[in-house]
């Protein structure tokens, strides 16, 4: 990856401060702003600084908290939010940030032009010219600003900012002096005055709010900043809120100096009010020019950022752009590409369309920052130690009404940029697998969601009756045989948990240790294509005894208590059957549902059809083995299976066997019709492993009741015999369970 050459930054918090507050105080404070009083009035007026800075303060306060918690390096805003959401979400939302921040270059430089139209005007007049095209002015102004930062770079953008902001405020002074103009001289102020037929609330609203969008101008200087830790948090916050004051003064001084009317009808209204009126068109000069050197200091450092994590699909265009100039690694490569692309937006000449979008892509950026300090303070990260704290519930407001204002002011270019952003974001994952993507998002909101959820399942786990598996299996064998891995992801798809234990042989030590790591990931890899919600890890012991012992006390990390437990051995050997019985009385003595699988070579088979057969003393594990069946048939690859049931018992309890079977099914609404139930007299002289193996040889799934009691007089007899069929599930309830929810 290409890096920034480490330089240390020579800027202190002012520049911060008057790069921020020079583009508040921008060309729609000049051009607009009393529109905005004459369609909504003084009290309409402030609705709207109220509202936009209820996005702003948050979003201030946002990254205030967050470049206190990390160093914010090159790229500012996109620093934060890559190194908050991942690369690829912060290059979708970064790229979009430094096309609005390269355009903007333009459209200040256009409202810049506008100027000028005194001076035109009078040139016209004086020399009979007919010049009215205005981009013989913002052209000029594009070539001349970008040629002085490809030469100078920052230190003259600071320069410049200085004397710009003192021109600016000697314009807001001398309007501030000026006496109302002469219409307004005997009016009646009233706080709600407007025009007859006035804009809407929101349609006013969407025209001024980018007044108030240069509050983060100052996070983009981050990586020339000696400290960015204490410089973006007061910088920003102070410029701010004293954009909100000023601003509010400015409304005030414009309902009282001017009529409805005039402040609707006048653009440059404040020349008027103003003690010197050439002062204000020079303000609006200095007030878009200062823009612009604001944009076009920090839109190439964002583009400079943007190529060092390599988002761009051309290493050599990563390579070129973010290589820097002189030793404080002035981004000269991407100021001549902004430079390009503004001078491009300017000979269109009519930008009114972007400026739109320019705002939405401002406003998910706002959006998105408000996000990250909100989702920090959710996840409770112990890395999250910002020394500066906001709270909570104001990140989520300013995230919430960031949405909500989008809609309101343009849906279409809301839904355009959400699109843009998203198109993108797809586009670099499909090239740059390697990133981190949405998961680092939720990451620390999906633990603590867990987290609670666990807890809460934990404290009322004893008030529910129905009942659903918790399955835990311990194998030394998902390498050779995945038979009972894929059997837990059949139960755990949809209404079961299930947890995978690999077991490795051995005492635990730094070479088992590593061991257990790497197989665990070739685990979670296998486990991540086949798309199972099963749950696995590693288990270091030397004995298969000792594993048992320590995965039944383990918690389950579902929330519920595990109730059964899943052994598996291979038929053709026995691999592994005799380890199995010599823990069943541990499984007994926890109560645990105890499932043992059979495997073959033929395995699962077709899974067209499940098959459960029934003895004599299988009445506590019937509901189990059909509810077993159920959950299995949950998952796609079964959908199309059916479940038989086959009792084999005498002949006299055959009737009320049948009866009690179809009302047990019924009562539950489980999807076995009753032709699929079928009763075999027990005859002396066949056994029922004998009918199984002929009945069943086209079986996918077979399960079988288990005692404890076969078990303890035959030992691994109760498993052999089974040559004809695939494989068996051999089932044991602790206790017998309910079909229904009835009480």
């Amino acid at each position: 990856m290409a890096k920034f050459k480490k330089h240390q930054g020579k800027f202190g918090t002012a520049p911060v401060f008057f790069t921020a507050i020079s583009t508040i105080l921008g060309a729609i404070m000049f051009l607009r702003f009393g529109y905005a009083v004459g369609h909504t009035g003084f009290l309409g007026t402030l609705g709207i600084i109220f509202l936009a800075h209820l996005v702003t303060i948050p979003t201030g306060f946002a990254i205030a908290e967050i470049a206190t918690n990390q160093r914010v390096r090159g790229g500012g805003e996109y620093y934060i939010i890559s190194r908050s959401f991942g690369i690829n979400v912060g290059a979708a939302i970064g790229l979009a940030l430094y096309l609005s921040q390269a355009i903007s270059v333009a459209f200040y430089l256009i409202a810049f032009a506008e100027a000028f139209k005194p001076v035109l005007e009078w040139l016209n007049q004086t020399y009979g010219l007919h010049i009215t095209d205005m981009r013989v002015i913002s052209v000029p102004a594009v070539l001349l600003l970008s040629l002085l930062m490809l030469l100078k770079g920052a230190n003259l953008g600071m320069s410049a900012l200085y004397v710009v902001v003192s021109v600016l405020a000697v314009s807001l002074l001398s309007f501030f002096l000026g006496a109302p103009t002469e219409a307004a001289q005997n009016m009646v102020f009233h706080l709600n005055a407007k025009v007859q037929n006035h804009d809407s609330f929101f349609t006013v609203f969407a025209i001024v709010f980018p007044a108030f969008t240069g509050m983060t101008a100052g996070v983009g200087l981050s990586g020339d900043l000696r400290n960015p830790g204490k410089s973006i948090p007061i910088g920003t916050l102070s410029a701010t809120v004293s954009g909100m004051i000023i601003y509010i003064f400015i409304a005030w001084k414009l309902a009282v100096s001017a009529t409805p009317e005039e402040l609707s009808s006048i653009q440059l209204i404040m020349a008027k009010i103003s003690i010197w009126p050439p002062i204000i068109p020079i303000g609006l000069a200095a007030a878009t020019i200062s823009s612009a050197i604001g944009s076009i200091l920090v839109a190439p450092r964002t583009l400079q950022a943007l190529a060092a994590d390599k988002v761009l699909p051309s290493l050599h265009l990563n390579r070129w752009l973010a290589a820097g100039k002189g030793k404080n690694n002035e981004p000269f490569h991407a100021t001549l590409v902004t430079g390009s692309i503004a001078l491009v937006i300017v000979l269109l000449g009519n930008v009114d369309s972007v400026a739109r979008i320019i705002s939405m892509f401002f406003m998910v950026t706002y959006g998105a920052i408000c996000l990250i300090s909100f989702l920090q303070h959710f996840a409770a990260d112990p890395a999250y130690r910002p020394t500066f704290h906001s709270r909570w519930y104001i990140s989520l407001l300013g995230f919430v009404l960031t949405l909500f204002l989008m809609f309101k002011m343009d849906p279409l270019f809301a839904f355009l940029a959400l699109a843009v952003m998203t198109i993108i974001y797809y586009s670099i994952t499909s090239t740059r697998n390697e990133r981190e993507g949405l998961s680092k998002i939720f990451q620390g909101v999906i633990f603590q969601i867990s987290r609670n959820l666990q807890i809460f399942l934990q404290k009322v786990e004893k008030d529910f009756d129905s009942w659903r598996p918790s399955v835990i299996c311990i194998s030394r064998d998902f390498f050779k045989r995945p038979a009972a891995f894929d059997l837990l992801a059949w139960v755990a798809h949809r209404s079961g948990f299930g947890t995978y234990i690999h077991l490795i042989d051995g005492y635990l030590s730094k070479e088992t240790n590593q061991k257990a790591r790497e197989e665990l990931n070739r685990i979670i890899k296998i486990a991540e294509v086949s798309k199972s919600n099963v749950y696995v890890d590693t288990m270091i012991s030397p004995s298969f005894t000792s594993a048992v012992a320590q995965a039944i006390q383990l918690p389950s990390v579902s929330g519920k208590e595990i109730n059964t437990i899943l052994f598996e051995f291979f038929r053709d050997h026995e691999e592994g059957l005799q380890e199995i019985l010599d823990n069943v009385s541990l499984v007994k003595a926890i109560e645990y549902d105890l499932c043992i699988l059979s495997t073959s070579e033929r395995g699962f088979g077709v899974h067209a059809n499940i098959h459960i057969w029934l003895g004599p003393g299988d009445l506590i594990n019937t509901s189990l083995m059909i509810l077993l069946g159920y959950v299995i048939m949950g998952h796609p690859i079964w959908k199309h299976a059916t479940m038989k049931i086959t009792a084999v018992i005498p002949e006299p309890e055959m009737a009320k066997y049948q009866d009690r079977l179809i009302k047990m099914i019924k009562d539950g609404r489980l999807p076995v019709s009753p032709h699929n139930i079928e009763l075999l007299e027990q005859k002396p002289e066949v056994s029922m492993k004998e009918i199984i193996n002929l009945r069943s040889q086209d079986d996918d799934l077979i399960m079988i009741g288990l005692r404890y009691e076969q078990l303890k007089q035959l030992g691994p007899e109760v498993f052999r015999g089974y040559d004809q069929v695939g494989n068996i599930l051999f089932v044991h309830a602790a206790r017998e369970q309910k079909l229904d929810n009835d009480d």
